[in-house]
């Protein structure tokens, strides 16, 4: 079982900061990509973010390309998400994802494991 605790969400103003971070519960964490998505009010869930088992693969939807950074720590099982230059269209709860294949992949579908979610809320 793969547990996923994200933190770091928060209220921002525009144009500020926040890194999330995504502790995992995972024996096997170092051999799983890890990925960010997103949920605003009324909307579908998007994709962020992904990375692969060695943090050597990074895909970043259009929309963060240029203000968000994933990164992660296998000796910490955790992954971020530094978060710059924040608008208050990434206003969202915020979930980590754990797909167990090494191979980063985008779709929702591919993630057995997420996290509750953390709120971000950037005001204007």
């Amino acid at each position: 079982q793969v547990q996923l605790v994200e933190s770091g969400g928060g209220l921002v103003q525009s144009g500020y900061s926040l890194r999330l971070s995504c502790a995992a519960s995972a024996r096997l964490f170092d051999t799983y990509s890890m990925g960010w998505f997103r949920q605003a009010p009324g909307q579908e869930g998007e994709f962020v973010s992904v990375i692969s088992w060695n943090g050597g693969i990074t895909y970043y939807a259009d929309s963060v390309k240029g203000r968000f950074t994933i990164s992660r720590d296998n000796a910490k099982n955790t992954v971020y998400l530094q978060m710059n230059r924040l608008k208050p269209e990434d206003t969202a709860v915020y979930y980590c994802a754990a797909d167990t294949t090494p191979i980063p992949r985008r779709e929702s579908s591919a993630f057995e494991y997420w996290g509750q979610g953390t709120q971000v809320t950037v005001s204007s």
